[in-house]
């Protein structure tokens, strides 16, 4: 798609007529009058989801404790079930993954099980443009190392406060880290790093290296197993649909089964021996041993759901639509709000975008506040991005029309005044 030619309603309608992903929006809830833009922080409820929880619901109902070993989804099970069914997002095999905990508690365990400081090895690498959560994790474990993360922990400086560039990443490489830990999209920007080459600078240099997936995965394609990606996390909650608070995911790289986590429980035994009730744990050589607790039934629900979606509409699929779509959002932006105070500040080519879009303005809290009273849902990062996500499954090309319309008319008829300038405690 280009910039020749006026793009129109009418153009955008035939996109949406030639659009397989169309079918897909009879199986969100979608509510009349409203536009949803906020899929990269949280994902519409699907059908087939509310399905699966009551299915779930039914079992816990009709067949009590035996639940765990009875019924369609095996409570005792599932979690492995569901790693097989993600496994394709990220390019892994099966064992490679597990469904389990939450994104931090997650960071938690696999950087307490990789970051092994060693001699002059004692540092971690990161970005000053990360999510806080990951940065607070960080500092947490090397704390718990003994060290100061104001000295231990580097954040890679960004050049223009958006961005960060890989070959300031491998410079960071130096003899005294002991291991990296990056995003693979930025949560502002929308920057997709180039995973695969960052994890072979890192390992020639004999550092281990790990990635953040929230922003990525259900938006693009990643080969982790090829790439030799040492492990990552996720939440699954974003593109992937499964609701508020669900259970999230890791990676770790068959190369490293058999370690013994560095937070254990009792679900990081192995499935057959795990009722034996010894105190010596017999640790799985698969990423089930990076489990530490009792799987949260009811919460793994939706995401049966969610990946059979995934499954019948294919990960690289969904990646050309969100790339194309995202590219008609481009064009349209410079078309119709030049001089309007917007400007985009996330990548412009294909591959060094993710799924979203950042819009920048200097009243964005406003403008924000504005285009939800319009029927818009948009996300708001301070202190000036207006993150927009149009959504494979679910989001057409009109609705990516109208909302251009809608903040070219926020801003003409000055619409955003009369809203203040504080942040919404949850924006």
């Amino acid at each position: 798609m280009d910039n020749k030619g006026v793009i129109t309603r009418e153009k955008a309608g035939e996109f949406d007529a030639q659009d397989e992903f169309q079918q897909y929006r009879e199986e969100f809830f979608l509510q009349p009058g409203q536009i949803y833009m906020d899929g990269n922080s949280l994902g519409l409820m699907s059908k087939r989801a509310e399905g699966k929880v009551l299915e779930l619901m039914d079992s816990w109902k009709t067949l009590a404790i035996q639940g765990w070993t009875k019924g369609t989804y095996p409570w005792f099970y599932l979690p492995e079930k569901l790693s097989e069914m993600c496994a394709p997002l990220i390019g892994a095999d099966s064992k490679e993954v597990m469904i389990c905990g939450s994104t931090t508690s997650n960071i938690h365990q696999v950087i307490s099980t990789f970051y092994k400081p060693n001699g002059n090895k004692t540092k971690i690498v990161a970005d000053e443009l990360t999510f806080p959560s990951d940065i607070y994790a960080l500092q947490s474990q090397i704390k718990l190392q003994g060290y100061d993360p104001d000295e231990h922990l580097v954040r890679v400086k960004s050049r223009d406060g958006k961005m960060i560039e890989e070959e300031d990443i491998i410079a960071a490489m130096t003899d005294d880290v002991a291991l990296v830990f990056l995003p693979t999209v930025l949560y502002r920007s929308g920057q997709l790093l180039d995973i695969e080459r960052l994890t072979k600078e890192a390992h020639n240099r004999g550092i281990q290296i790990g990635f953040d997936a929230c922003h990525s995965i259900g938006a693009v394609s990643h080969q982790f197993s090829d790439w030799g990606v040492d492990f990552a996390v996720w939440c699954n909650y974003k593109y992937l649909n499964g609701g508020p608070g669900s259970v999230a995911g890791l990676y770790v790289n068959k190369k490293h089964f058999g370690i013994t986590p560095g937070l254990t429980g009792w679900y990081s035994s192995k499935k057959d021996t795990q009722f034996d009730m010894s105190h010596t744990l017999d640790v799985e050589e698969s990423a089930g041993a990076f489990q530490v607790g009792t799987s949260h039934i009811l919460s793994l629900a939706p995401l049966i759901a969610s990946f059979e979606l995934f499954a019948e509409a294919d990960i690289k699929k969904i990646r050309t639509k969100s790339l194309h779509i995202t590219r008609f959002m481009m064009v349209l932006i410079d078309q119709e709000l030049d001089g309007l105070g917007y400007s985009i500040g996330n990548p412009t080519d294909d591959d060094r975008r993710g799924g979203h879009i950042c819009l920048e303005h200097d009243e964005a809290i406003r403008i924000c506040k504005a285009m939800v009273e319009e029927g818009i849902i948009p996300d708001n990062r301070p202190p000036n991005i207006i993150r927009l996500a149009p959504i494979a499954f679910y989001t057409s090309y009109e609705e990516v029309f109208d909302t251009v319309q809608i903040l070219k008319k926020i801003v003409l008829e000055k619409r955003y005044e009369q809203y203040g300038k504080e942040r919404n405690v949850v924006s």
